[in-house]
């Protein structure tokens, strides 16, 4: 067993793993019940969302979590869709890989930033294709958009990963070189 642990891949899949379900047993056993996070990341999006709908002219509604556009029923922002599952997952990734801590905090800010843009983007469309597409709206929901969202949490990754080895790789190369004098 200790042999798996020696492979680097193996040690950031453990670590993603270990983040991951700490994420999920907080989140589900202590968050998500008590609304903390969820009510108003999920006002907030609905929010956003109309504003965003609005200043391209369009007649919208929103109470508390849902939205919608003037002449379609409206969307329910629940829980499983506000992004806190994906930036759980996003962070994880983050963690589990090498790299200096500092970069590591900034860039999970930008990339929990990027995840809420996305989210918000993904409502729009949603909204707009509520609208205009109906019978599409399932299809949407739960392929296109979705594939959109952990396509963009995959290239964050992914420019962490080339991002954060290369932070680690320039102070062990400043640490082995001689002093000038």
């Amino acid at each position: 067993m200790k042999n798996i642990f020696k492979s680097e891949i193996a040690k950031f899949i453990f670590k993603v793993l270990m983040i991951y379900v700490a994420w999920y047993v907080v989140y589900e056993l202590w968050l998500l019940p008590n609304g903390y996070i969820d009510e108003p990341l999920s006002h907030n999006i609905a929010s956003v969302s109309a504003g965003i709908l609005s200043f391209f002219g369009e007649d919208v509604f929103v109470y508390q979590r849902i939205l919608g556009i003037a002449g379609a029923g409206g969307i329910e922002i629940v829980d499983g869709c506000n992004g806190i599952a994906a930036i759980g997952l996003f962070i994880g990734f983050i963690y589990a890989y090498p790299g200096a801590w500092g970069p590591r905090v900034l860039f999970s800010i930008f990339g929990i930033a990027v995840i809420y843009l996305v989210n918000v983007s993904r409502i729009v469309v949603l909204a707009y294709t509520q609208l205009y597409w109906p019978q599409g709206f399932d299809f949407t929901h739960e392929y296109s958009t979705t594939t959109i969202f952990y396509i963009a949490i995959f290239v964050l990754w992914m420019i962490w990963a080339n991002y954060g080895e290369t932070v680690v790789s320039e102070k062990k190369e400043k640490q082995n070189q001689p002093a000038v004098a």
